[in-house]
């Protein structure tokens, strides 16, 4: 809870691209219960974009800038690495940081003890730093300016396939994304493979396999990214940035984890979805990021999982004609 002479607020949180749009939420309800306060925020510039426009937001930082920690009556620390105790290292009031629990997702990874069970997801772990009770219910923010237009004009049941995610593990095979694809697309849907700068040799691939595919791969614009999501009618995607930005623009999500669970907390927040995993193997999790290769050299948690399923899951939860 803040204090009533806390009216100047530093948040830090460095990246990714989901950790920072996850961060939205305690955002806007801190300005909603306090609304004469200032929230600043740092943040990479890299993920500068999740936040800019944000109305809840007085200023952001980057943390190559020379910020004066001392202007402010507290920092929300919800980074908590030595990055950001160099940030503020300089502050001499009220410090709250965010409980990472890395003894228990140690403990969950190499000897499968779950201590993570009760948690519940980021964006209410992050408010709790703060306030418990803090969060309203509307989800995540991603402002979109209107200058940014949707590529996909015309009116026809579209789903989108995001293929991308930075690790190996956490990438749902992309024969099985083209399977998935095929299917949707005999069964008369659009099908839209979406992704970023590292994504566009797969996406490329992914669309030029399934019939009629549109490549909406872009160099990192996130706002294209979000506009073209947004057109669409649900997203297939793995753990990724791209399943909390299809989550903050409010489209169906079928997310599939292979070596992610959900207690790590980073489930699809605020938004109708499905999450398609394999759950009685006893190598899940193998990491709490991800790995650049099965340890098991079998690949179960992903491989196992059928286009049946996945088509089953975004039927589901979709306006379906």
């Amino acid at each position: 809870m803040l204090g009533q002479d806390e009216r100047n607020v530093l948040i830090i949180r460095l990246s990714s691209l989901g950790d920072v749009l996850l961060t939205t939420p305690l955002i806007r309800s801190l300005k909603s219960k306090y609304p004469d306060i200032n929230v600043d925020f740092v943040v990479k510039r890299q993920y500068s974009m999740v936040l800019k426009g944000n109305p809840y937001l007085r200023r952001i930082f980057f943390p190559d800038e020379e910020i004066d920690v001392t202007r402010y009556d507290v920092i929300v620390d919800l980074q908590n690495n030595l990055r950001s105790c160099r940030i503020r290292r300089k502050f001499e009031k009220r410090v709250v940081k965010f409980k990472k629990y890395s003894l228990d997702k140690y403990l969950l990874v190499n000897f499968k003890v779950n201590r993570l069970r009760e948690l519940p997801a980021i964006p209410v772990r992050y408010a709790e730093t703060v306030e418990k009770g803090l969060l309203d219910e509307s989800g995540l923010d991603l402002l979109i300016p209107d200058s940014v237009k949707s590529r996909l004009t015309e009116d026809k049941q579209t789903i989108g396939i995001c293929p991308g995610s930075r690790h190996f593990t956490k990438r749902y095979p992309a024969e099985k994304f083209i399977e998935v694809g095929n299917k949707l697309a005999s069964e008369g849907f659009r099908v839209v493979v979406i992704g970023g700068e590292d994504e566009k040799n797969i996406c490329a691939e992914i669309s030029d396999s399934i019939n009629g595919a549109i490549n909406l791969s872009t160099e990192n614009d996130l706002y294209q990214i979000a506009a073209d999501m947004k057109r669409c009618d649900g997203i297939i995607c793995n753990d990724s940035g791209l399943m909390h930005v299809a989550c903050a623009v409010k489209v169906p999500v079928v997310v599939i984890f292979g070596s992610s669970v959900r207690e790590f907390g980073f489930t699809p927040y605020g938004n109708k979805h499905k999450v398609v995993e394999r759950e009685n193997l006893s190598c899940r999790p193998c990491s709490h990021i991800g790995k650049e290769k099965c340890p098991e050299k079998h690949f179960r948690c992903m491989l196992e999982i059928s286009s049946e399923e996945v088509i089953k899951c975004i039927k589901s939860i979709i306006k379906y004609d």
